[in-house]
């Protein structure tokens, strides 16, 4: 058998990628106790919002007081999405020092989400980097529908190591290779990650997938036999992208780390705490989560 990671490192990004598709507005108090639990269940790195407009994201309308509101636990690291340099100066004057920027290996869904070509977005968010990083601030990349596009089909997965390429080479630290519409199979893991890997180290890789087929377990496990160690995940498997028709939730934190636990492989995560700081979002918008272990983790 394939030696996997003896530790798995969780960016939590429920309070971003998990909120930002949901219509009704969800107080910032709310959003804050969500992230101050989430930290407090042992999650070391959460993205908790996007300085995007708030015509295009109107449920991160709050990003600004939202940051100032947050507690800051020492060895928690707090991110933001940004799209542009308006994003980046808003989440360095809100103390952020750590952003994400965003493009896709297919040019379509790029065109609809952020109306710009591949090359036009890295073009863009070169400069952006290079001005956080002036500024002291690290960023991840991520590259969007790295496995199956909603507009193309099956993605080449030449042209997803070309974009993680230019995105390492911006200067990221590290890039989540994603499955926006929760399309891929293992095969498609190992199928991309492996071309991934002759020129990209594994440990400057990040695997972000969403449960729409009820997949992403397996596909943890693919990247885990890899050797990939990092993984996004969306506590409740809240989650889905306005731009990628089909998208659900992303994979549930408390599900990924239910199965890391039980395979022996640390995470620093507590299960219930999880499950009880998704629960805060769950009862305000009026509907159960969409985890497996919501189900089976009791109240407390």
């Amino acid at each position: 058998m394939t030696t996997l990671p003896e530790r798995v490192r969780i960016i939590e990004v429920g309070p971003r990628d998990g909120l930002q598709n949901e219509p009704l507005p969800i107080p910032t108090e709310r959003k804050v106790e969500f992230i101050r639990r989430l930290a407090d269940a042992g999650l070391r790195q959460i993205e908790v919002t996007a300085f995007v407009h708030p015509h295009a994201v109107p449920q991160l309308v709050d990003a600004e007081e939202l940051v100032h509101r947050l507690p800051r636990p020492y060895g928690v690291e707090f991110s933001a999405l940004v799209p542009n340099h308006r994003g980046l100066e808003r989440a360095l004057e809100s103390g952020l020092r750590r952003i994400a920027v965003f493009t896709a290996a297919s040019e379509t869904f790029t065109k609809k989400n952020i109306n710009m070509t591949i090359r036009q977005s890295l073009e863009v968010f070169g400069s952006v980097v290079s001005a956080a990083r002036a500024a002291g601030a690290t960023a991840r990349g991520y590259v969007s529908t790295a496995f199956v596009c909603p507009y193309e089909g099956e993605v080449d997965e030449e042209r997803v190591r070309g974009v993680v390429e230019r995105l390492l080479a911006m200067g990221v630290d590290e890039v989540a290779v994603s499955d926006t519409i929760g399309a891929a199979v293992p095969t498609d893991v190992i199928r991309v990650v492996e071309h991934l890997l002759r020129t990209v180290p594994g440990e400057r890789l990040a695997l972000h997938f969403h449960d729409t087929r009820g997949t992403a377990l397996a596909n943890v496990y693919a990247g885990l036999q890899l050797g990939i160690g990092t993984y996004d995940s969306s506590a409740g498997g809240l989650g889905g992208c306005p731009f990628a028709p089909g998208a659900a939730g992303n994979l549930a934190t408390e599900d990924l780390v239910y199965m890391l636990n039980g395979m022996g492989i640390k995470t620093g995560v507590d299960v219930r705490k999880v499950v009880e700081a998704a629960r805060i979002i769950g009862d305000t918008l009026g509907r159960p989560l969409g985890s497996r272990q919501s189900t089976c983790v009791g109240r407390t």
